[in-house]
């Protein structure tokens, strides 16, 4: 990159920020013009389970099975006659026929990072990285909506991230503007929607010069114009700019237009507004909402899932925590379901709740206080999918009587990534060309859940 060309690159993305309230292009230009797929008025929303939810303590639970394997908690019964689920989810066990519970998933990575990308993609990585850091060599399914759904209604983005997006995972190929928007903490004191910013001050001043901003955008165009980046920009700035200026769109990401009471009901804590703020975006026109925690566990709502035998080296009772962050999930996720039942949203938005793997049926004491827990375990895992116009209140698949494997009805992240491409209206045997210009197919394999549909 020779010297004028980077002068000209880092100018170009000066005024990009500057244009668009601080948000760095990249942050809004997240969607291509349909492709030839049929549109469809559809969401997601995944409520990713970062660290492995242990399926023995949360939808799987085992309290017939030897000592070292049993549940620690104790089921309850649902609304479904014969579901039972942990005692932790009385508000879903109300709800219990508005959702389905897939007991029987499974695959053979148990590294954070590679499971997330298994999971995420459908792909299983070439060289699996134990140090858990591994990115990922193709585009996750936010990024394949991004692609084919483009912009919403609205201008709303296609892909969006609360409060952050996957680090193992990234657009590749398909480009940075299809890469996740990244929304931050809803329950943080600092957040203000996206377009809060440009309603005062010097960034408002500069969107209204709109035709000025466009002049100087284009004098940097043609200084830049070998660059694939600044064509993508090209192509997109005026839904950049919509997006931006787009008073639906402003409207969406606006807690504040909820009452009350809604906002009580799905929790004052990050859990709940995440999932108040994501049902609002898929109602408005976002394809697809990765509600994805990364956090330690600190403070008071344990959002990572990654337990272990003493926690990582952090004292503690595994099942002390499960039973300090599953209220949090309970709370949100019921409200959230509920939520959208009340809407007449059920048909429209799809609902879905997993994580890169399950736990290890066997408990393991380990260090520093000698406290028992599980590890890694992706032989078998669960999920649950609420809405998208399937068939809800039942189980899918089973374990054998410890939980270890699949016992009926085995099914894949493949085969839960083709129901969500099928909800989404994308067609997962069309393929997109690689750096290499070798055509990918967006799922080489899956299957349908015959039981959900």
């Amino acid at each position: 990159m020779n010297r004028m060309f980077a002068k000209g690159r880092r100018e170009f993305m000066r005024i990009g920020a500057l244009a668009l309230g601080g948000l760095t292009l990249a942050d809004v230009l997240r969607a291509h013009a349909a492709g030839d797929a049929t549109r469809r008025d559809t969401s997601v929303i995944l409520l990713y389970q970062h660290g492995g939810a242990s399926h023995l303590e949360t939808y799987d639970l085992k309290t017939d099975a030897p000592e070292n394997y049993r549940s620690q908690f104790q089921p309850i019964s649902t609304v479904v006659p014969g579901l039972e689920i942990c005692e932790h989810f009385p508000l879903q066990a109300r709800l219990a026929d508005k959702f389905s519970i897939i007991r029987s998933l499974h695959h053979d990575v148990n590294i954070h990072s590679d499971g997330g990308i298994v999971v995420l993609t459908g792909k299983r990585p070439e060289r699996l990285d134990p140090t858990s850091q591994s990115k990922s060599d193709h585009p996750d399914f936010g990024s394949i909506a991004s692609r084919v759904r483009g912009f919403g209604p609205h201008s709303m983005p296609p892909y969006v991230a609360i409060p952050q997006k996957p680090y193992m995972t990234r657009p590749t190929y398909l480009g940075l503007q299809h890469g996740a928007f990244e929304l931050g903490d809803p329950n943080s004191g600092g957040y203000r929607p996206p377009h809060a910013r440009l309603l005062t001050g010097r960034e408002s001043e500069v969107l209204q010069r709109r035709d000025e901003l466009l002049k100087r955008f284009d004098q940097l165009r043609r200084q830049l114009a070998a660059d694939e980046p600044v064509r993508v920009i090209d192509d997109f700035r005026e839904r950049a700019l919509e997006l931006l200026t787009s008073a639906d769109a402003a409207s969406a990401f606006d807690l504040a237009q909820e009452p009350d009471t809604l906002r009580e009901k799905y929790g004052r804590h990050t859990w709940g507004q995440a999932c108040l703020l994501a049902r609002r975006l898929a109602e408005a026109g976002t394809a697809v909402i990765n509600i994805y925690f990364d956090t330690p566990r600190s403070g008071p709502e344990f959002t990572n899932w990654d337990d272990h035998p003493g926690n990582a080296g952090r004292p503690g009772h595994f099942a002390r925590f499960m039973a300090t962050r599953l209220p949090y999930m309970d709370q949100a996720l019921s409200a959230l379901i509920e939520d959208i039942h009340d809407r007449g949203l059920s048909e429209q938005i799809l609902v879905v709740v997993v994580g890169e793997f399950g736990r290890t049926p066997i408990m393991r004491y380990g260090p520093p206080d000698n406290s028992y827990g599980r590890d890694h375990w992706p032989d078998a895992y669960s999920a649950l999918v609420s809405g998208g116009g399937l068939r809800m209140g039942q189980v899918v698949g089973a374990t054998n009587s410890k939980g270890e494997y699949p016992a009926q009805s085995p099914y894949t992240p493949q085969d839960l990534l083709g129901m969500i491409y099928r909800h989404l209206g994308i067609e997962h045997q069309q393929a997109f060309h690689d750096f290499s210009g070798r055509p990918i197919p967006v799922l080489d394999r899956a299957k349908p859940i015959r039981e959900l549909l």
